[in-house]
């Protein structure tokens, strides 16, 4: 087996919201942040037929550009053998215990109450902006009728303001983010569908990535 280049961008993509992961069997890729406001699922190409578990998800990573053309070997119930011709890489799996990992349970949205589409350029601007003006939050606002994602520092009145409208609404609400989690999303256009009770849902239109996101305290609707 030799991961696709789509899922090494996944692998990267989800290393940033938690360094370790569990593979189990099958074709799907799944992994929480340390402090579980993230939780991120991807169906990708390949099929795992065993479980196993890496601790540095980056460094595995990386041992895989040592190489052109590889050959992953999971015969081993604990190492995977990375081959290219005359090279050879023992790469040891990491205790599953050790490693915090989704539940089993499939998460699901307790409500929807605010739907939208969020562009792979609106996305992009949205983390420019917050970058250049050094702002830390992002917020789905409702009001006058208009969505508008605006980033800001909700702490700061007098802060630079950077905003985008994205839909129509009749409610009225502000949903509060953090920049540093949807930062976290991988590039591309997405479906975002936003519970009242803190949680929203990033569903991928291409790039068959899901991510759930956890809202600040401070978020109120209606």
């Amino acid at each position: 087996m030799k991961l696709s280049d789509e899922t090494i961008a996944v692998l990267k993509n989800f290393s940033s919201i938690n360094q370790s992961i569990i593979v189990g069997e099958g074709n799907t890729l799944r992994t929480i942040s340390v402090m579980k406001n993230i939780l991120a699922e991807a169906t990708v190409s390949e099929n795992f037929e065993k479980s196993f578990a890496i601790y540095d998800l980056n460094e595995f990573l990386n041992g895989l550009s040592l190489h052109d053309n590889y050959a992953l070997d999971f015969t081993n119930d604990t190492y995977v053998v990375i081959r290219e011709g005359r090279r050879r890489v023992n790469y040891h799996f990491a205790d599953p215990e050790v490693i915090v990992a989704p539940p089993d349970k499939q998460l699901q949205l307790p409500s929807e109450d605010v739907c939208f589409q969020l562009d792979h350029s609106q996305l992009l601007q949205l983390v420019k902006a917050a970058s250049i003006y050094k702002l830390p939050d992002l917020s789905v606002v409702g009001e006058n009728g208009t969505i508008s994602l605006v980033v800001r520092d909700k702490k700061n009145d007098s802060s630079n303001v950077y905003s985008v409208d994205v839909g129509e609404t009749t409610e009225d609400f502000v949903f509060n983010f953090k920049v540093e989690n949807t930062n976290k999303i991988l590039a591309g256009n997405y479906d975002v569908v936003i519970s009242q009770k803190l949680l929203a849902k990033f569903t991928g239109q291409k790039n068959n990535v899901e991510y759930f996101i956890a809202l600040e305290p401070d978020s109120t609707f209606g």
